[in-house]
This record gives structure tokens, C-alpha cells and sequence, in this order.
């Protein structure tokens, strides 16, 4: 390893030296371009040429027997998450309907892959994204509105009993999958071997933003499920009293979460400390809406129990988005000293 010393020029402008054995063996001359491309790890490489995209990794399944959707499916969204940039599924005559079907609508469920190729035993399907485009930090954020507008509809549809607002929000439930599932991927791609990471702080942040989609993708999964519930009551409705402390426990909840997500951003300790701290007043909210809760009977008692368990875990997972927005302020404080 070789040390150089920066220079500024011109006042603004920071100049380094390149070693002239290795400008000559790769063939370069004055006025020459040479590629930077950061790196992971904080790292810059300077290349002669551009380096060349590394070729998609390929993946076949062959499918076989009674065509299993959810396995087939299941199959493709962990190729998916892998990195593999192209899927391949053999199979049968018999089971070509069923195979297009599913390879369709997996590609209509994740962001990027599309079929490419058909014949009578094969599909492909061939990942376009661009993970530099779609970044986790931007599927984060996008994840983090999505699922506090989730939450607030649900609850919305429950006070008006708005049906159509309610399957609104559980179809939305799907949008966050999307997101969790692109940032899975980008994880897995930044662990795979010889992979270079797009994330400027490199895998260890990724790992940190992975565990976050996930807590936000279960924040999405309770507020369809209030959703889901709110559908027991139909016309009837609730009354008036219990309707304002739902309201008031899922503006505590989604608080928690704005602040948890406040912190991640802008690696602020005190909020996310405040947000973990939070969550002891907002489990009084919920423990005295069980005491109401129980007075209920059949359907209408286990549809309520079913919102403020959810209002509950929602409170919880942002708390716990809250100590990771610490480790990764802390990882980064300690990559700035």
C-alpha cells in the first residue's frame, strides 16, 4: 500500500497523484479519463475503464406434480430476494397455465422482474431494477408513509364504517411487501460474493435497514388487520367514547413511530429515546381500552381485542425501530471521529 498526500487547487478543488507504473501499464496518457467508484467500506477505486456490470446470476426451478401456488411463489420471492437477476421455471405441458399464472403475478407482486421468455415447458423472468435508483433508504421512507396512512384509514374506516376504505387499506398491505422484499434483495446483493454495495455506509447499515423494513412491513400487517376487523361491525358501528380512545392510542402509537423514524434519519439519540420511552404511556392506553374491550361479546369482543393488540405491537415495533435508529446513529458517529 501506498500513501499520497492531497493537494488544493484552485481553492476548492482537492488533487491526488497516481503512481506512473500504474498509469502506464494501464495504458493511459495526460488528458486521459479515469473512473472513481466509491466503495462500501468508505473506500475509493479508480479504474482505467469502467468496470463492467457482473452477469445476473441465473436460477431454474422445475416444477413438478400438482402445481402448489403459494409454494411456487415462495420459491420465486426467495430467488427473488437472493439476487437472482434471472429465474427460470421448467415444467410440464400440463402445468403451463398454471405456472404463467403464478410467474405473472409474482411479477405483478415485487418491483422489477418480468416474464421475458415463454415456450411450451419454460418461463423466464429477468429482474430489470436498478437497485442505485430505488435505494433502501428510499424504500424506508416510502414504507414509513405508507404504513402511518395505513393505520390512520383503518382506523378512519372503523369510526365512518367506510367497507371501501377498509379493503383499500389491506390492499395497500401489498405496496409495503413490495419495499421490504427490494430491500431484502439489496441486502442479499450487498453479501453476495464480489458484490459491491450501492449503500455509501456500507452492509453493516443495510443490515440494520433490513431488520427496520421488516418491523415496518409488520407495522403494514396490523394495520390491515385492523382493517379486516373493523369489517365485524358494519353498520352498527361503535360508540362514540370507545371511537376516541382508539383514536387517541393510534395517534400514540404512530407518534412512537414518527419519532423512532425521525431518529433513524437524522441520527438523533434523544428522540429515539424518547420514542422507547414512549411506549410505557401508550401501554396504559391500551390497558385501559382491554378493561372497555371486555364488556364486549362474541365477534364484536374478539374484532376489538384484534385493534388494540394491534395498537400495541405497532407501538411495540416502532420502539424497536427506535434502538436500532441508535445503533446505526452510534455507527455512524463513530465512523465520522
Amino acid at each position: 500500500m501506498e500513501g499520497r498526500k492531497l493537494q488544493l487547487t484552485g481553492g476548492s478543488t482537492y488533487v491526488v497523484s497516481l503512481p506512473k507504473r500504474w498509469v502506464t501499464d494501464a495504458g493511459l496518457k495526460a488528458g486521459d479519463t479515469v473512473f472513481l467508484e466509491p466503495q462500501g467500506d468508505g473506500g475509493m477505486s479508480v479504474r482505467a475503464r469502467p468496470a463492467e456490470r457482473p452477469l445476473a446470476r441465473r436460477r431454474v426451478f422445475e416444477e413438478k406434480g400438482e402445481g402448489r401456488r403459494d409454494h411456487l411463489l415462495r420459491k420465486l420471492i426467495g430467488a427473488y430476494i437472493a439476487g437472482f437477476g434471472y429465474i427460470e421455471i421448467r415444467f410440464g405441458p400440463e402445468l403451463g397455465p398454471f405456472v404463467r399464472r403464478v410467474a405473472r403475478e409474482f411479477s405483478r407482486m415485487v418491483i422489477g422482474p418480468e416474464v421475458i421468455e415463454e415456450s411450451k415447458n419454460t418461463v423466464v423472468i429477468q429482474d430489470l431494477s436498478d437497485t442505485a435508483e430505488l435505494s433502501a433508504e428510499k424504500c424506508l421512507r416510502r414504507m414509513h408513509l405508507t404504513v402511518r396512512a395505513m393505520h390512520e384509514d383503518a382506523l378512519e374506516a372503523l369510526r365512518v364504517r367506510d367497507e371501501a376504505l377498509a379493503k383499500d387499506v389491506i390492499q395497500r398491505d401489498q405496496d409495503v411487501d413490495r419495499l421490504y422484499w427490494m430491500v431484502a434483495k439489496q441486502y442479499s446483493l450487498a453479501h453476495s460474493p464480489g458484490a459491491a454495495s450501492t449503500n455509501s455506509n456500507g452492509t453493516g447499515e443495510l443490515h440494520n435497514y433490513r431488520l427496520i423494513a421488516k418491523l415496518l412491513e409488520r407495522i403494514g400487517d396490523h394495520a390491515e388487520r385492523i382493517a379486516r376487523a373493523s369489517e365485524v361491525f358494519g353498520d352498527k358501528g361503535l360508540e362514540a367514547r370507545l371511537l376516541k380512545e382508539l383514536g387517541a392510542a393510534r395517534a400514540s402509537a404512530i407518534g412512537i413511530l414518527d419519532k423512532a423514524f425521525f431518529a433513524l434519519l437524522t441520527t438523533d439519540i434523544e428522540s429515539a429515546n424518547e420514542a422507547v420511552d414512549d411506549l410505557d404511556r401508550h401501554q396504559k392506553l391500551t390497558d385501559g381500552l382491554l378493561h372497555q374491550v371486555a364488556s364486549k361479546k362474541g365477534e364484536e369482543l374478539l374484532a376489538l381485542g384484534a385493534i388494540v393488540d394491534s395498537l400495541g405491537r405497532t407501538a411495540g415495533y416502532a420502539a424497536d425501530i427506535a434502538e436500532l435508529a441508535i445503533d446505526v446513529a452510534v455507527s455512524r458517529t463513530a465512523k465520522s471521529q
